[in-house]
């Protein structure tokens, strides 16, 4: 199992833009996703890494993509992002044997679910998701696939309350499991990509047996 020191730095966003420098100023290393768990049906492996970041309010994810066709179809939030070029974070900020998934394409579009399992899962509301931060390289319009090689970044600022249904007051001293994954269901050429590998014979991401861990300095 990977695990992962996430150090606490006090950022005050104006614009999340500014996240990918700020990181940047203060050394934050990346990581890969890169374990293509079932490379015989689904060999094609993009270039992804990511880094994160926390304060007391919330937590902070920096993406950076490269890979040969893009796609943002999902017209709006909770919609099929995981469809498009989309990369995602699982946890289990809470040990109770529930988990959150929040899901983002490439232009910003993002879903939040929460429940034990992949069915009958809760889906956030949407003053909850439009208070998580969002920019990326790409704009926010949806778009129909664009194929040839393409660089793009994102970056999100997650408040604490993104886990609507747990009362989170501080990350500070927590451990909890987490993965990061990178799809495109309907692309041209379909990946399932996960940072902590999922030992299973199909593509699953809702599988909190394979989550790595995440320690908050």
């Amino acid at each position: 199992m990977k695990q992962l020191k996430v150090k606490k730095l006090p950022i005050q966003l104006e614009e999340v833009s500014m996240l990918p420098v700020i990181f940047d100023k203060a050394g934050m290393e990346y990581q890969v996703i890169g374990t293509a768990n079932w490379a015989t049906a689904y060999p094609y492996t993009p270039n992804v890494i990511f880094r994160i970041a926390y304060s007391d309010e919330a937590l902070f994810i920096h993406y950076r993509v490269r890979e040969n066709s893009v796609r943002a179809v999902a017209p709006h939030d909770n919609g099929h992002v995981w469809e498009d070029s989309c990369c995602e974070f699982f946890s289990s900020p809470i040990d109770d044997g529930s988990y959150y998934n929040i899901e983002c394409n490439c232009a910003g579009t993002v879903l939040v679910g929460h429940g034990t399992g992949r069915n009958n899962r809760s889906l956030a509301p949407q003053p909850i998701l439009d208070e998580i931060g969002r920019w990326s390289t790409l704009g926010r319009r949806p778009f129909e696939e664009r194929v040839g090689d393409c660089d793009w970044q994102m970056a999100l600022a997650i408040p604490l309350k993104t886990f609507f249904m747990h009362n989170i007051a501080s990350l500070q001293g927590k451990s909890i499991r987490a993965n990061f994954y990178k799809c495109g269901d309907q692309l041209q050429q379909p990946h399932f990509l996960s940072w902590n590998p999922i030992e299973i014979e199909k593509p699953d991401f809702h599988r909190p047996d394979f989550f790595g861990e995440l320690v908050f300095e």
